[in-house]
């Protein structure tokens, strides 16, 4: 299956309409601009209520017809009028059953389960809250999960769910339901060891990871922005990429003009950086001992690309506090990690063995230790996995600066 694809607001209130409205009204459907308009703009049955105008919904329509999600018909009988079809439902492969959850929760947010027996009557008729709750389950356990249920929430007498396919609003109190991940297992044998693990791991891996860099970064045009971001953002002043593996991130920026210098715990990877790239600085250096440059008064980005993916989660406040200490005034974190919440234990990395757990961060729990850490201006993004990734890996990226 394709990846999930990522709906912003406007985009998940027109398929939400669409969807809703080719149960309902069928006489009616496909829509036309107006009676589109008037579905994603009802009082009734939807949170939070809207006010788009026929060039909001017919511009988001078209771009959404772009992506394979809509389709555009012309009624030939008297005037031409153009109308939408949705293909959401056949893009994710839903049963009549998720269909309805799906354009219930697109279209009023997070719901309890018998909350949404009784909004999906008109779409489908459950026989009961229990099947409801199956059938959640089983978006919730697919390869890449449709929906997620939220934690308690002080006055709910039951947990709700959201969709996870684009921003969904939520009350400040409430965070995704974690489960049974253990995001402290990683420091089972104490932090050091698992420092060492690493260290080893990325030794093994420093040649191969060298090959491979810059193929990847080709099929990352979002990736690439960013970097471009960080060139940008920094301005003048150095750029700390920590982390830097066998240096193809901080050739990267140094190509586009940044004052960069890399570091990383692997002494093999930075061999590999050293190697390849003489003219730039490269140091071995835990991330969370990160020191001043000696050319400037602070750092004016810090860097970390994938570099706290084996952190528990109790570490990432000191260590995103560690990373924020050494930038100059108005410099910026720039992070990226894989989103979770679950942990993923790795043996064997482009055929090569190795012993390893990638943690696979709450967005939420980011965001938290990064305002913890003092950064404020937080912009965040989330993106589904890369065309290289061998199983879906869904990755969240932050920008914070340093008063």
């Amino acid at each position: 299956m394709p990846p999930l694809p990522h709906l912003e607001p406007t985009e998940q209130r027109i398929l939400g309409a669409l969807l809703e409205k080719q149960v309902t009204v069928p006489a009616s459907y496909p829509l036309t601009v107006n009676a589109l308009r008037t579905a994603c703009n009802q009082t009734t049955s939807r949170d939070p209520v809207v006010d788009y105008d026929d060039q909001t919904v017919e511009s988001t329509a078209r771009a959404l017809k772009g992506r394979g999600l809509v389709r555009v018909i012309w009624d030939g009988r008297g005037q031409r009028t153009l109308k939408f079809h949705q293909l959401l439902d056949e893009a994710l492969d839903l049963t009549p059953a998720e269909r309805a959850l799906i354009t219930v929760l697109l279209l009023r947010g997070p719901q309890s389960a018998g909350e949404l027996k009784t909004r999906t009557e008109r779409l489908h008729q459950f026989a009961d809250r229990a099947e409801v709750e199956d059938c959640l389950a089983g978006l919730a356990a697919r390869e890449e999960p449709l929906v997620q249920e939220l934690g308690r929430r002080p006055g709910w007498q039951d947990p709700r769910w959201i969709h996870l396919l684009g921003p969904v609003d939520l009350p400040d109190d409430v965070s995704p339901a974690r489960g049974s991940v253990d995001f402290e297992s990683v420091l089972a044998d104490g932090p050091e060891a698992r420092d060492a693990k690493v260290s080893a791991a990325y030794d093994a891996l420093a040649e191969a990871h060298t090959a491979r860099f810059s193929a990847e970064l080709e099929e990352a045009p979002f990736e690439r922005w960013l970097l471009d971001r960080v060139v940008e953002l920094s301005g003048e002043h150095p750029v700390a990429d920590v982390g830097c593996g066998s240096g193809g991130t901080s050739a990267y920026l140094a190509d586009r003009g940044a004052r960069v210098v890399g570091s990383d715990l692997s002494p093999e990877m930075i061999r590999q950086a050293r190697l390849a790239r003489p003219d730039l600085t490269f140091e071995v250096r835990d991330l969370r001992r990160l020191m001043r440059p000696t050319d400037a008064d602070g750092w004016g980005v810090v860097l970390a690309w994938y570099s706290l993916v084996h952190l528990a989660e109790s570490e990432l406040r000191e260590a995103l506090a560690a990373l924020a200490r050494p930038l100059r005034s108005g410099g910026y974190v720039v992070v990226s990690l894989y989103a979770g919440p679950s942990i993923r234990h790795v043996t064997e990395l482009w055929d090569i063995p190795i012993d390893l757990d990638f943690v696979h961060h709450d967005p939420a729990a980011v965001i938290a230790a990064a305002e913890a850490a003092g950064l404020s201006d937080l912009e965040w993004y989330e993106r589904g996995h890369l065309p290289r990734d061998g199983a879906p890996v869904h990755r969240f990226y932050l920008i914070g600066r340093r008063d």
